[in-house]
């Protein structure tokens, strides 16, 4: 009984050596599947675990251009104000800068359309495109508002830190930090950038 037990053993082991000796190496398999990966996050991944950035965030969500944050091959600039810079704006970016008026009476979804609108331009105008990327901080940028373009100018003339913590824009914001992705840079600005400012109207 205990050697048929053993021989049992012994045949249901010896076929798997068999088996591995025998296997034939397929064309290429000397060469590991390396998946194409990136060691960069995207713009949507950057504003997501940037506190700091969650209204203006918040705002671009509600928009079709927010799909380009997170495609890798859409590149474009950000400009992008902190909470507290936003916050601090006397009306805020769905509301425009003109009030409609106590006595003009609009529709629910006039309002609802007024406000994307402003939100649209408002964010639009803090952005430059893929044409102008990557973004050197001189002269003027078109953005993706056709109207709109961010003007820089240096401050002082230190040559020392980085490029972005030498110049200012749109008459005094300032950049507190800067950070890449994949499809674009994101600058943190300590103020925001009008879409109405051009035509007159801020």
């Amino acid at each position: 009984m205990q050697l048929s037990l053993v021989s049992l053993l012994l045949l249901s082991v010896v076929p798997s050596f068999a088996s591995t000796s025998e296997q034939i190496p397929m064309a290429g398999a000397d060469t590991p599947f390396v998946p194409k990966t990136s060691s960069k996050p995207t713009l949507a991944d950057l504003l997501t675990v940037e506190n700091s950035a969650s209204i203006f965030y918040s705002y671009a969500r509600e928009l079709e251009l927010s799909q380009g944050l997170s495609n890798k091959d859409m590149k474009m600039t950000l400009f992008v104000p902190t909470n507290k810079a936003v916050m601090a704006l006397a009306r805020k970016p769905h509301q425009g800068d003109t009030p409609t008026g106590d006595d003009v009476e609009i529709t629910e979804e006039e309002y609802d359309n007024l406000s994307r609108s402003n939100v649209e331009r408002w964010v639009s105008s803090h952005i430059i495109p893929a044409s102008e990327a990557p973004v050197t901080l001189e002269g003027s940028k078109q953005t993706l508002l056709s109207s709109k373009s961010i003007t820089f100018k240096p401050i002082g003339k230190s040559s020392q830190g980085p490029e972005w913590s030498r110049v200012s824009l749109e008459d005094g914001i300032k950049i507190t930090q800067k950070k890449e992705a994949i499809n674009g840079d994101l600058y943190m600005i300590d103020g925001t950038i009008s879409p109405w400012s051009r035509l007159g109207l801020s």
